[in-house]
């Protein structure tokens, strides 16, 4: 928009960008103004997904369905791995539910600059819009996966082989942590992968094993030593525990596990978004 003063043409722009110069500059007001941007990225990733898909949707529920058949055949029948004495079906996929949000939003975002390098070089948004989308339209997956969840636990319930407790109710607290954690490290991975993209190949490996390292297969009860301080140690370990003591009855729940798991995801979502948007400025020079 234009302006005549004495004699001279004065410009107003409606839109200004400027370099971040404070390193805890995270301009999360302009992030708020990019809603609509970001529920618009929620759509298309949820639509997109399956969209050629003969199934669709239907894989929401396939995939955790077939691997915690997977599961209670090698893991339960075969190498007899305990399950604190609960449904083996039930065990693991309450395990499974919350292990595959995490899983998904962690890869995923890992790869948003790598993924994202011809719209970012094109169009300005505020990039922290990406992870935060990712983060929120895997929320519609696990609801539908919590939705099969609850449907066993539901007939697992009236047949009394369950014995809920009100710890149930904390199940948004863990999610918000698992978002946490995810997010923070994906945007680690993903700011690094700009330079070093085999990073993002051993993340798809190092997830696999990162599973094996929390108690989604197995009950923390059935670990002891320092193999159950180690594991104990892994932020996600508190997370899965307290799911299934609440809803299941069984397994173990400590406030200080579950004060750790927070205050180390608030710690990592800060250090992410801190890198993430320092990287943002020079990372098309390398993509």
């Amino acid at each position: 928009m234009n302006k005549t003063l004495q004699g001279f043409e004065i410009e107003e722009w409606t839109e200004i960008i400027q370099p971040k110069h404070s390193l805890f500059d995270l301009q999360l007001k302009e992030v708020w103004r990019y809603r609509d941007l970001l529920l618009l990225l929620v759509r298309r990733d949820f639509v997109a997904t399956y969209k050629q898909t003969v199934l669709g949707p239907l894989w929401f529920f396939i995939q955790p369905i077939l691997t915690t058949l997977t599961f209670t055949l090698i893991f339960g029948q075969i190498a007899q791995i305990s399950t604190d004495g609960l449904p083996m079906m039930l065990f693991y996929i309450a395990g499974i539910t919350l292990w595959n949000y995490f899983s998904e939003c962690l890869t995923r975002t890992a790869g948003v600059f790598k993924d994202n390098a011809s719209i970012f070089g094109k169009v300005y948004f505020p990039r922290l819009i990406m992870p935060l989308s990712i983060v929120v339209s895997n929320l519609i997956k696990l609801g539908i996966q919590f939705s099969l969840f609850l449907g066993f636990w539901i007939y697992y319930l009236l047949a009394g082989q369950v014995q809920p407790n009100w710890y149930l109710f904390l199940t948004p607290l863990l999610i918000l942590i698992m978002a946490g954690l995810s997010l923070g490290f994906g945007m680690i991975i993903s700011a690094m992968t700009t330079k070093y993209r085999d990073l993002f190949f051993l993340l798809t490996f190092g997830v696999q094993l990162l599973m094996y390292a929390t108690p989604v297969i197995y009950p923390l009860s059935s670990i002891s030593g320092k193999f159950k301080t180690f594991i104990s140690l892994n932020p996600m370990t508190p997370v899965i525990e307290t799911f299934r003591y609440g809803f299941l009855g069984t397994g173990s729940f400590s406030w200080d596990l579950i004060g750790y798991s927070m205050i180390f995801a608030v710690f990592i979502v800060v250090l992410g978004a801190i890198i993430f948007t320092r990287v943002e400025k020079s990372f098309m020079d390398s993509v």
